[in-house]
């Protein structure tokens, strides 16, 4: 029977998850080691570099315990607007699934651009671009409230009625194409390609520090959104990889809060209550003295 209008069951959904998120792991660290293979031969190799990696992993330990402690809730929240808001509820088949990983695209986009621009939003995502490297083990980085966020902007499809399954698989699908894209070993692709998709060229300008690159390249898959919607950057110079204040330093917990410690040096020096409040909601180009 045709993809396009075979129906699956919840179950069936559920498998292809589980499915692309085992191999697109076992690919990332085929991919991880054919990375430091290629560093070592150019003589690029260091222990920083190693520990590093090992911090992304730790992150990435950390982030799924405090996802753990979440998942009933966030699951639940998914099902009762499914089941009670929703303004329809649509078959699940192949088209249903490509439309949500589309839409999830979107939802995608306008999440990653909050996290960049709200101040609690970046003090956990900035966990994710504070690696000086960039390799595939910097997709597995993560900040503690990373998995906390995407809700609001993913409940809309819930609403519309997308089955939370068909949701979860969607953002998954965003989520693990982003991963593939976290390398230096791959260059340019053909020109329609980097037109329309998001590509390594595409996000290690959106890793750069380089203040041309700063805020650019909010993309999952398509990168025609940030083309349509203001915020697309082209790779031309060098990318200096991480974030403006570099926190040099590979101690995982550390890594793992030093978004959170940065709003607090940020809140601390803010003075009065209103300037107090707007340390945490502004974007962290924001500072009492710019105000």
């Amino acid at each position: 029977m045709d993809f396009l209008t075979e129906t699956f069951t919840e179950v069936e959904i559920y498998g292809f998850e589980l499915t692309i998120d085992y191999w697109v792991f076992i690919f990332a660290m085929a991919f991880l080691g054919f990375e430091l293979l290629r560093l070592t031969v150019k003589k690029m190799m260091s222990w920083n570099l190693i520990g590093d990696t090992v911090t992304n992993f730790l992150t990435l330990i950390a982030f799924l315990g405090v996802n753990f402690t979440i998942a009933g809730a966030y699951v639940g929240a998914f099902f009762y607007v499914y089941e009670n808001w929703s303004i329809t509820q649509l078959p699940i088949n192949g088209w249903l699934i490509i439309g949500a990983v589309v839409l999830a695209d979107i939802a995608y986009y306008w999440e990653h651009r909050f996290m960049h621009r709200f101040g609690l939003g970046w003090a956990t995502h900035a966990v994710h671009h504070s690696s000086p490297y960039f390799n595939i083990s910097v997709a597995y980085r993560f900040g503690p409230l990373d998995g906390i966020f995407p809700i609001i902007f993913h409940l809309p499809l819930a609403v519309i009625g997308i089955h939370p399954f068909v949701i979860f698989l969607a953002e998954a699908a965003v989520q693990l194409y982003q991963t593939l894209l976290h390398t230096e070993a791959v260059g340019k692709l053909p020109r329609p390609i980097e037109y329309f998709m998001n590509t390594p060229s595409h996000h290690r300008v959106h890793h750069g520090s380089n203040e041309q690159y700063l805020d650019k390249n909010y993309a999952g898959i398509f990168i025609i959104w940030d083309r349509i919607f203001g915020t697309f950057a082209e790779e031309k110079e060098k990318v200096s990889f991480g974030v403006t204040e570099p926190i040099n330093t590979i101690n995982p917990f550390a890594v793992f809060f030093c978004g959170f410690a940065w709003m607090w040096k940020r809140f601390r020096a803010a003075q009065g209550v209103s300037n107090k409040m707007k340390a945490l909601v502004l974007p962290p180009d924001w500072s009492p003295k710019s105000n």
